[in-house]
């Protein structure tokens, strides 16, 4: 819900704007002076702000240089709301950092009307930025996903590593046996295992194979849990 801070020292007039923008399905913050505009600017970052120029303690011109100063709130459109019509006082709010002015008394559609238009020129003015930021996003999450494969690939490869070394030693000892077989029946026994250590070694070559081919983005989230898996054994 589009949420907008309403700020003005009339509790009449506050409480007319609220009703109007709340009948339209705005979330409405409302303050009664500069200062808590200013905090609840800053609390709440709200999508637009409607101030009141004349306040005691502060003024618009005060709220509106502040907000400007601050990072968080520089980007928030700014609508002031003045009994002035003067063109002296509106250019004084624009080069305080006003965006469009509404001059009192107005009629509720006048108020929709300033809050829709700027809001749309927001939207639009922001939309690159709003499409840059998914873009980074999106970089990152490929980043954090390609990360995550790199280190259940290297796992793995370490995990299969272990497993092909064990076949490969028997391998070596029935060789060594084998030529040092007495018997018929012996040379049988060796040539079992060295077969036996072959139809394992291929079979684990298959398995590396077969996870090589499971190794991708579509997978990482079930591939996450089998590395945790491998880190326990």
């Amino acid at each position: 819900m589009t949420k907008i801070l309403i700020i003005e020292d009339d509790p009449s007039l506050l409480n007319n704007l609220a009703d109007i923008l709340t009948l339209e399905n705005y979330q409405v913050i409302t303050a009664s002076d500069g200062q808590q505009g200013i905090e609840a600017a800053i609390t709440h970052q709200p999508d637009l702000i409607l101030c009141d120029v004349m306040m005691p303690a502060m003024d618009g011109f005060g709220v509106v240089k502040c907000l400007r100063e601050q990072p968080d709130t520089s980007h928030i459109p700014f609508i002031f709301l003045t009994a002035k019509a003067d063109r002296l006082d509106q250019r004084e709010g624009m080069t305080a950092g006003a965006d469009d002015y509404l001059t009192k008394p107005f009629r509720p559609q006048e108020v929709l009307t300033a809050v829709q238009v700027r809001l749309a020129r927001h939207n639009t003015l922001t939309q690159p930025y709003r499409d840059e930021q998914q873009r980074s996003k999106t970089l990152e999450q490929q980043l954090r996903e390609n990360t995550d494969l790199a280190k259940i690939k290297a796992n793995l490869l370490t995990k299969l590593s272990e497993d092909l070394r064990e076949p490969l030693g028997n391998v070596n000892l029935a060789l060594h046996m084998l030529g040092h077989a007495q018997t018929e029946a012996d040379r049988d026994r060796y040539l079992n295992i060295l077969k036996q250590e072959y139809t394992r070694e291929m079979r684990l070559l298959q398995d590396v194979a077969n996870l090589q081919a499971m190794v991708t983005p579509e997978n990482i989230k079930v591939l996450r849990q089998f590395n945790l898996l491998l880190d326990k054994v």
